[in-house]
């Protein structure tokens, strides 16, 4: 399942990271985003969603929370 199908306020865990640009997943693995890490939807809007990543909430697109496997 990926994020835009999590049910808000469950923890997951990231199992992979299909974006396909390498500049992207070092920026993600930069903010703690990385398969075996932990992951919560804190709420999902209309563009998007929500997460909290260790101790950081981030605002994510619809196309990235597509590509987030949990």
């Amino acid at each position: 399942m990926t994020l835009k199908e999590a049910i808000e306020g469950k923890e997951y865990i990231i199992q992979q990271i299909k974006t396909g640009d390498e500049e992207l997943n070092a920026f993600l693995f930069s903010l703690g985003c990385y398969a075996g890490e932990a992951i919560t939807v804190v709420a999902h809007r209309k563009g998007g969603c929500t997460v909290s990543i260790k101790d950081g909430r981030y605002n994510i697109d619809t196309h990235l929370a597509n590509a987030i496997v949990v």
